[in-house]
């Protein structure tokens, strides 16, 4: 990607990251799984590919270890998709999703104690930034009406 990270239309690139969560931006698709495995991060790539009906055509990943095994590159391949690294040590855009979710939204939710209840929290918040969030970095609009004004 070249750190140019504004696409011209929606699904020719796509960013992910898995996160850790403990419990006791316009989100495509989401799997929570308690290990993070390659088998996690093709999930929800699937997941994402049934609700664009499409498959980018480029994947932007940090260098983790689900994103740089033979089994998730492979799947890319396999859909014809170019594999984007960060650099070493340096985060993915999608972190700062990450980090929002887990030092701002979490700290004004009770702390779940099952991952029913994370991923209940986890479903709120995705709601929230797709739906209701209004960014000027998207013209004052929700990242739902951002993306539907870009088709």
């Amino acid at each position: 990607m070249e750190r140019k990270f504004i696409q011209i239309a929606p699904n020719l690139v796509w960013v992910s990251d898995t996160t850790e969560l403990t419990y006791g931006r316009y989100a495509l698709s989401y799997h929570i799984s308690p290990p993070e495995t390659a088998e996690a991060a093709i999930e929800a790539f699937k997941r994402a590919a049934k609700q664009a009906g499409t498959f980018a055509p480029m994947i932007h990943t940090d260098c983790g270890a689900a994103y740089t095994s033979k089994g998730f590159n492979n799947y890319l391949a396999s859909n014809n998709s170019r594999h984007s690294l960060s650099a070493p040590g340096t985060p993915a855009v999608i972190e700062h999703y990450w980090d929002d979710f887990k030092y701002i939204w979490m700290a004004h939710h009770s702390h779940p104690q099952t991952l029913a209840e994370l991923e209940d929290l986890v479903n709120q918040n995705i709601k929230y930034i797709n739906t209701v969030e209004i960014s000027s970095k998207r013209n004052n609009l929700t990242a739902e009406d951002f993306r539907n004004e870009a088709v």
